[in-house]
């Protein structure tokens, strides 16, 4: 709503300015090309996101939980658009919730691989989208509401990652579709120039509304970078509307320009937007409101002398030796609150925070009486990662790490790192010096029991 405040008037003055392609539009129209400007592009946010590892970031997050509000009233939109009214048997698709469980339970049942896809498809097209249209609804709410039901699985996430290539191949169809439309002329080259000229506007207007909400300026900006484009789902909209004759059909060839040419302008200001950050910080630090939103605020973590980066087995293992050995200040870092709050019950002084997140190193206060940094994660990427930032922190100790195979030690040692712990050979040791401490155990005790029955016999 507030984005097509935004765009009407613009587009208004635009009119008044005296564009061929404005000026016969009244401003139901209007509205109906700012509504369709308003939306931000899922799939080249959560592409970016994907490329910079910040998925779990909180501006990754944020990104997302705005684009799928956004897609909702997309679908919203082209379900109103049918004009028909449903079936009175669409009042039972109320209990479909109550479907959750059962479906949950095929879910299981499907494995993975090529079920898992076909399964989707079904789910989408049968049980949604036709589902849905037999009862006079529109079939893309189907499927958002079955997606949304599927949703908590444990294996949603993967389901999504199968059913991606689909979702782009219908994608890549219905730009086709658009295409054969025609050649856009000069003038609508231009005006799709003009609207592309507007994109800085709608950033300002994200980074304006984020930092209300209590947010960093910088978590602002990056989300707000993120959605600064135009959406292959405003272009659904006009695609509905010229189709239904609500606007004239050049405002699909328009729109269908300005959103390659936003993705184009886009691109590049995601690559440098920290730069960007670091140039206009000071300003963008003003526009923060107090206090900051929790998640956001700068994490305390004292005075200590050792970090811990990971608090899974090994991690927790490697805090309780240190504080059995050294009688100073450890802070445990990791990701799941479940655990945290289990190791501050067992008394250890830990702090949620992702280490694979930027915002995280961002917001990490520096401590001075630091010495060593223990990185206990179990992948390699998110050690790799941590030596990355420590070194942008121009952290001076030491760092160890755990590791899995040899050539990740290697690469971390290059990268940096002083000393790495290598699982698996580590264990072998281990499992020996068990076994030939248990067999010395053994014989002592054999050469005692020996050493009783000669005493005994003399």
């Amino acid at each position: 709503m507030i984005s097509m405040l935004l765009f009407v008037p613009l587009l208004k003055l635009l009119a008044f300015i005296g564009l061929d392609q404005l000026t016969d539009l009244d401003f139901n129209q209007l509205c109906l090309i700012g509504f369709a400007l308003s939306f931000s592009s899922t799939i080249f946010a959560v592409k970016v996101l994907e490329d910079k590892g910040d998925m779990q970031t909180l501006y990754g997050r944020v990104s997302i939980g705005i684009l799928i509000m956004q897609d909702i009233f997309a679908v919203a939109f082209l379900t109103i658009s049918k004009g028909d009214f449903p079936s009175i048997w669409a009042l039972g698709l109320v209990l479909l919730p109550l479907a959750r469980p059962l479906l949950f339970r095929a879910l299981d049942k499907v494995g993975h691989g090529e079920l898992l896809v076909l399964f989707g498809l079904v789910m989408a097209l049968v049980l949604g989208a036709w589902l849905f249209e037999i009862v006079g609804l529109k079939p893309d709410l189907g499927a958002l509401i079955i997606g949304v039901l599927m949703a908590g699985h444990p294996k949603s996430s993967e389901l999504a990652k199968s059913l991606f290539y689909f979702k782009e191949l219908f994608l890549v169809a219905f730009f086709l579709t658009v295409g054969l439309n025609g050649l856009p002329s000069v003038d609508d080259m231009m005006l799709a120039l003009i609207l592309v000229a507007l994109v800085p506007l709608k950033i300002a207007l994200f980074i304006g509304l984020l930092t209300r909400f209590k947010l960093r300026s910088r978590t602002s900006l990056m989300a707000s970078f993120n959605l600064g484009n135009y959406s292959e789902f405003g272009l659904i909209v006009a695609a509905v509307a010229t189709q239904k004759g609500w606007l004239p059909e050049q405002w699909l060839i328009i729109l269908a320009v300005a959103l390659s040419f936003s993705f184009v302008l886009a691109a590049p200001l995601n690559m440098f937007v920290s730069q960007i950050y670091q140039r206009f910080q000071p300003k963008l630090k003003q526009l923060e409101r107090f206090p900051l939103h929790p998640e956001d605020r700068p994490i305390q973590v004292g005075n200590p002398r050792f970090l811990v980066l990971g608090m899974g087995r090994i991690g927790c293992g490697a805090y309780d030796e240190l504080r059995q050995q050294f009688n100073a200040e450890i802070l445990g870092i990791e990701h799941k609150q479940e655990l945290v709050d289990f190791h501050r019950q067992q008394g250890r002084n830990v702090v949620q925070g992702d280490a694979l997140d930027t915002d995280f190193w961002e917001k990490l206060e520096r401590a001075p009486s630091l010495e060593i940094v223990m990185l206990a994660m179990p992948n390699h990427a998110g050690n790799a990662f941590a030596v990355e930032q420590l070194k942008k922190l121009e952290y001076q100790g030491k760092i160890c790490a755990i590791v899995q195979y040899a050539e990740d030690g290697d690469a971390l040692k290059e990268a940096g790192v002083h000393t790495v712990f290598n699982l698996y050979e580590a264990a072998g040791t281990g499992f020996v010096d068990h076994v030939v401490s248990e067999m010395c155990e053994q014989t002592n005790s054999s050469l005692q029991n020996d050493k009783n029955e000669v005493k005994h016999a003399i």
